[in-house]
């Protein structure tokens, strides 16, 4: 009789070892699919871009941050309505609207609109934001981030036409 109340007890330790694992498993894989999925931009292994990253604040515009799958990035909603991506090529010379926030420049693309894209200006190498519009304000969102992104150095920044203008003519 020891003998099956052992074999029973090994048989009721082993079921519950089990059932722990398939469900430390399952919040696993939960946890894992609860990450946004985004593609990390070239230069995303640069050093300036973990600087970025460490300094990313826990909440954007009321949302909270979220996990991401790749390096250099970051993701703020549920559903994520602010997208980050360090690393991406610094622009050139553009006709497209350029602003100041905190020190840093932003160039606004407004091509997909409701999602806005944010590109620092003048920094190496560049941050890209992605803005749902229609979920959360542009200006908020830089706001909230131009700390984090201040880790980049500036090496250039906005220009106005007059600026252009002037250094011609001077």
């Amino acid at each position: 009789m020891p003998r099956q109340l052992t074999s029973r007890s090994s048989r009721v330790a082993r079921t519950a070892a089990i059932l722990l694992v398939a469900s430390a498993g399952t919040a696993l894989l939960s946890g894992c699919s609860r990450a946004v999925s985004l593609e990390a931009a070239d230069g995303a292994a640069d050093v300036a871009c973990a600087d970025v990253v460490v300094r990313l604040p826990d909440a954007v515009a009321g949302l909270d941050q979220r996990e991401t799958d790749a390096q250099g990035t970051g993701a703020w909603g549920d559903p994520a309505a602010v997208l980050l991506r360090c690393g991406v090529a610094a622009p050139g010379p553009t006709d497209l609207e350029c602003v100041s926030f905190d020190g840093v420049d932003w160039i606004i693309d407004p091509a997909d609109a409701p999602n806005y894209r944010f590109t620092t200006y003048g920094r190496t190498p560049g941050v890209e934001v992605i803005v749902d519009s229609e979920q959360v304000s542009g200006t908020t969102v830089i706001a909230d981030l131009s700390t984090a992104v201040s880790a980049v150095p500036a090496d250039g920044g906005c220009t106005s036409p007059d600026d252009v203008t002037d250094a011609v003519d001077g």
